[in-house]
């Protein structure tokens, strides 16, 4: 098993985030058209309620995202991105002066509209290609950044991906991305790396990643993984004879990847189902660890 390593993110306004443990982000989407919970959270106080209950059921970040970035979704402008997202930041920033939250999004006018009203990271599933704006606005605000690898844009990124080596080539985008990033002027500890499960890839392109994940997490960046309810779980999960599973029942696939991950190193897990990964992540870590202290 790999030894979680001693990753802090700088948060504004003097905070910090310690990932010496692994932490889970939960997913906030207020989209209508996100694949598994779009329309759930179209309605400002009801989103802050449910960051709140995901807060107390173990969420360490909340991710909240404007643009659905499914398969075949359709791109939101940046300003239908600030409508659906600031008034949440600014409620949840207004319940909660300590939470950490997190901008998803690939635009920088975005970027910066949401670290105004109190977001505190960047999670960009285009790694700064789309708007590389986007890694001035994190190097100026001194906020952590997750870069994602993916192939192809939403609308495309799923007719028929092809890699040589996907583990290889993933891991060399990212830390190509990386040092991208590091000549913007964002330090090398505020970078967070994703490998984009589902993003551009196979059910057995995504396997491949999710086996290697150790290897990723040996390049010096703590790793975030999201692998939650999506459809190469949900096709591996399919039995003979029977309807495939809706998202929404996809929680033990998810908390499997959860466990994996842990034991790989992974230090942040964006999930939709927090308390079961939370509880995955936990038992996980509580191996870990006997597992290190049973090698000294």
């Amino acid at each position: 098993m790999t030894k979680q390593k001693q990753f802090i993110l700088q948060l504004p306004c003097d905070r910090e985030l310690s990932l010496a443990k692994p932490v889970i982000m939960g997913i906030l989407n207020v989209t209508p058209d996100s694949f598994s919970d779009g329309g759930l959270h179209d309605d400002p106080s009801r989103a802050v309620s449910c960051a709140m209950q995901m807060l107390h059921d173990g969420a360490s970040i909340i991710d909240i995202g404007g643009e659905s970035t499914r398969p075949g979704a359709q791109r939101v402008n940046a300003t239908q991105q600030i409508a659906r997202t600031v008034p949440v930041i600014d409620r949840l920033r207004e319940s909660d002066k300590q939470c950490v939250i997190s901008i998803d999004t690939t635009l920088s006018e975005v970027a910066k509209a949401a670290l105004d009203a109190g977001a505190d990271i960047i999670n960009d599933v285009s790694a700064g290609e789309e708007d590389p704006r986007i890694l001035a606005v994190a190097a100026e605000h001194n906020v952590p950044i997750v870069l994602m690898h993916k192939r192809g844009t939403p609308a495309t990124m799923q007719e028929n991906p092809r890699y040589d080596d996907v583990i290889a080539e993933v891991i060399a985008y990212l830390c190509s991305r990386a040092d991208i990033a590091k000549q913007a002027g964002i330090a090398s500890s505020q970078i967070i790396l994703d490998p984009g499960i589902g993003f551009g890839k196979t059910v057995a392109h995504n396997m491949a990643l999710l086996a290697k994940l150790s290897k990723l997490a040996q390049q010096g960046y703590p790793i975030l993984l999201g692998s939650s309810r999506k459809s190469s779980l949900r096709s591996i999960c399919t039995q003979p004879a029977q309807p495939a599973p809706e998202p929404q029942e996809l929680v033990g696939a998810t908390c499997a990847t959860t466990a994996l991950g842990v034991a790989a190193g992974v230090a942040i897990f964006r999930v939709h189902d927090i308390q079961p990964n939370w509880q995955a992540m936990q038992v996980a870590l509580a191996i870990r660890q006997s597992s290190a202290d049973s090698a000294n």
